[in-house]
């Protein structure tokens, strides 16, 4: 069986009523409504899809949020299945978008009325999932430095330790990632490596000691610091060190886990965080 990966969103907003709405496409060739979706790119991160395709459907740009369930269905092609990632969406701008072969209506349905105007189960069980998720008011994508070589290699302060080959290549990769949820804000901590890491997303970069791994505040500090961030409701990118983020998101989240291994976080990855107001509703991982 060959598996066709594909990914879209559940994109969201807010009437003037105070309604949620989503928006649905009705595409002529199968005469269906379903949710924006398309295929993955050559070595395109499922995110980076996720967000080129609502566009490409919808003329919106969306902040990806929460993950939802992933689908999957029978293509009608012999031995060929279809593997669908989906992320609730914000909408950051919507650009509009006239009708063509391939989509002929983009229509903002009432979150209430979508599951009787989606064409396919699969869709709604998505749509359901959605509507189960408490009211995001912020996202902050948290992420661990690129690779810097070995620390007993370096002969200078340890802070102004660089990334290394691999290590700029990893930051390369991930600010592909980070771009797609549009940051208007990069906060990092304070050794250059973590700079490094953020500094190619085009934002000035504040630094932030209380997420440092020496921080005299700790874990709590550094817990505090992001709470503090994700209360402004501006989106964000943090980068923070290897010993920080794992305690902080177990901290964050203690009636998911209280397992610190269970953040483990790779140099150059990073986590997904989804706030409402101060609590972590869910944090999902980021691998370039």
């Amino acid at each position: 069986m060959t598996t066709v990966r594909a990914a879209g969103g559940v994109v969201w907003r807010q009437a003037e009523s105070g309604e949620v709405e989503i928006v649905i496409v009705h595409r002529p060739r199968y005469d269906d409504w379903t949710l924006p979706k398309g295929k993955l790119e050559p070595d395109e991160h499922a995110i980076v899809a996720a967000v080129r395709e609502v566009f490409e459907e919808t003329g919106v740009e969306g902040v990806p949020q929460v993950r939802l369930p992933t689908i999957e269905y029978l293509t009608g092609e012999p031995g060929v299945d279809k593997r669908v990632d989906f992320w609730s969406m914000r909408v950051r701008v919507d650009h509009g978008r006239g009708p063509d072969h391939e989509v002929s209506e983009v229509r903002w349905v009432p979150l209430a009325r979508a599951q009787s105007v989606l064409t396919y189960a699969h869709d709604r069980g998505v749509v359901a999932a959605f509507t189960e998720l408490p009211g995001v008011t912020a996202e902050l994508v948290l992420v661990r430095h690129a690779h810097a070589g070995s620390r007993h290699a370096w002969h200078g302060p340890d802070e102004l330790r660089p990334l290394d080959s691999l290590g700029v290549r990893q930051a390369a990769a991930l600010t592909r990632l980070l771009a797609a949820f549009g940051p208007a804000r990069v906060v990092s901590a304070t050794p250059r490596r973590c700079r490094d890491t953020v500094d190619r997303l085009g934002r000035p970069i504040r630094v932030y000691p209380t997420l440092d791994e020496v921080s005299p505040d700790g874990v709590p500090g550094a817990v505090a610091a992001l709470r503090a961030l994700a209360l402004e409701a501006t989106p964000t990118v943090a980068c923070s060190q290897g010993k920080v983020i794992p305690p902080a998101l177990s901290a964050l989240r203690p009636a998911n886990t209280t397992a610190v291994e269970a953040y483990r976080t790779p140099k150059g990855t990073g986590w997904l965080l989804a706030f409402a107001g101060t609590a972590v509703v869910a944090a999902d991982p980021l691998i370039p």
